[in-house]
This record gives C-alpha cells, structure tokens and sequence, in this order.
C-alpha cells in the first residue's frame, strides 16, 4: 500500500508522532511517501519524495498529522483527489481524528484492511468577484462575518425569501461542523450519517432566531449588508478570507465532493462527543 504522510510540524508533538508514524509503517511492509518540503527535516525513514500533485496522485491514501485545522484542510486535498484520509490528534480536541497519538499501533489494522470508511458530505459556497464565479467547499463549514460589527443578512431557499437575520457571522455547517463553530454559537450537535445543512447565526439581535436545518438539497442564497461599507468577508473552514462587496450575494449547497474518513476503532460518534466534550469539562 501507497501512504501519504502529511504532518503539521508547527503541532509540539507532531514531529516525534511522524517519526513513529514512519516507523510503523515501515515494520508493516507499506511504501510511505511524503512532500518534498519535508525533506530538510531528515526523518530516519525511507521516504519517497514528491511535489504535493505527485504525492496526491501516487499515494492510495493519506495520514494528516496535526489538530482538526490539519486534518480538515488535508480531507479537502483528499476529497478532490478522492483519496480516503486517516487523522492522527497531536491537537486539542481532534472531532475528525481517527486516532489519538498514543494510539500508533493501531495502523496494523490499516494494512489488514480492517477499518470502516466513513462518507462525510461538504458544502460549496459559490460568489461572483470581478465579473467571474468562483466557489469554494468545505467539511465543516463556511462563515459570513465582520468581526465586531452587526451585519444584516437575507435568506432565500431557492430563490424564495426565507428569514432575515441582524448579527455578528452566519454559519453554514455540515453535520461534520455541527461540533466546531457553531456548537460554540449554540448550534445543535448532528449525527454526520445524516445529510442536511445547518444555518446557524452568531451572536443574533433576536430572542427568536434560533439555528435552522435544511436538506441536503437545500439551495441557500446568503445576501450581506450594512448601515455602513459592510466589510463582510467569507471563509471555509477557516480559511484566509474573501472579501464580500456591499449587497453581495452567496448561494451554499452541498458540495459534489465528500470526504472518506478512516475509522480504525469502529467508535461510536455519541462515544467521541462525550469523550471530547468530557475533555472541555474536566
């Protein structure tokens, strides 16, 4: 088997998991193939070296090393080449790792073959800027903010106004990103076997707003503005942000891509979330 090994080595304990990682791997027998940028790092470790489209293009899947940040930016990479992904925590929380770092010896079941593939679905924000459209997908979600500053939103569900909203960011979440962003803005948590796209305000002028669910099918069209030059600007899955113009329009739906998670330990997702959140509270 062809592995991609693709570390964040900013993360304290990334450095030390990868070179177990690398040793592991080998002990099984498997080809490990990792970023040419990494080769200054000098892992002790045969490695075959590629550019990140050779590495994407010749592995069969890819182990992400890092906190969530890492390992859902490394799933969208994984998503367009559809290639299934395995996180390994050296974060905090780590809601989409497979495993945690003491749990290396587990990549024996990788090679038995003995995993579970989940299929994780992703949004697509589409936007017009300088007379072009362009589109970006997320596994967790895309955000409307401006910082401190009420913005006021319109929503339409397929062309047919919905709701308006006066707050700080509006969030679009898969059921993936039900325990990020907007858990915190007071979200409800979703089962991500279900299909269905979460709008959840932040920090709403409203007693009445509440987070709302739509189908898979929904099609949201997200219209931004402000007393003032609105500022507004727009992120998938926190990533460098676009600025929006004054009035600009956003349509989300459900991305054509998904993401294929690695679950080695068959858990439960209610058992992670306890397990998880249980962290937050001790």
């Amino acid at each position: 088997m062809k592995i991609a090994v693709v570390p964040n080595l900013n993360r304290s304990l990334a450095r030390s998991v990868t070179h177990r990682i690398l040793v592991q791997l080998h002990a099984l027998g498997q080809e490990v193939f990792m970023d040419e940028v990494y080769r200054k790092e000098s892992f002790e470790a045969d490695v075959f070296w590629e550019n990140h489209a050779g590495l994407m293009n010749a592995c069969d899947l890819i182990l992400a090393v890092g906190g969530d940040g890492t390992i859902i930016h490394q799933a969208r990479h994984a998503a367009e080449e559809r290639k299934p992904i395995l996180g390994i925590n050296t974060g905090h929380l780590g809601f989409v790792a497979g495993l945690e770092a003491s749990e290396i010896s587990l990549l024996s079941k990788l090679v038995e073959g003995d995993y579970k593939l989940e299929n994780r679905m992703m949004l697509r924000a589409s936007y017009e800027k300088e007379g072009k459209q362009h589109y970006m997908d997320a596994l967790n979600d895309i955000v409307i903010y401006r910082g401190p500053k009420i913005l006021d939103f319109e929503v339409s569900l397929s062309d047919r106004e919905m709701s308006s909203y006066r707050a700080d960011g509006l969030i679009c979440a898969t059921p993936t990103g039900s325990t990020a962003y907007s858990l915190a803005a007071g979200g409800p948590v979703i089962d991500p076997e279900m299909r269905c796209i979460l709008l959840t305000p932040v920090c709403s002028h409203s007693l009445l707003t509440r987070p709302v669910l739509f189908s898979e099918h929904a099609c949201l069209q997200v219209k931004v503005s402000s007393a003032v030059n609105s500022g507004a600007q727009l992120t998938a899955d926190g990533d460098d942000p676009i600025q929006l113009e004054e009035g600009q329009s956003i349509t989300v739906t459900k991305s054509p891509l998904s993401v294929r998670l690695i679950n080695l330990k068959r858990s439960n997702f209610y058992e992670v979330v306890n397990a998880k959140l249980g962290e937050r509270r001790n």
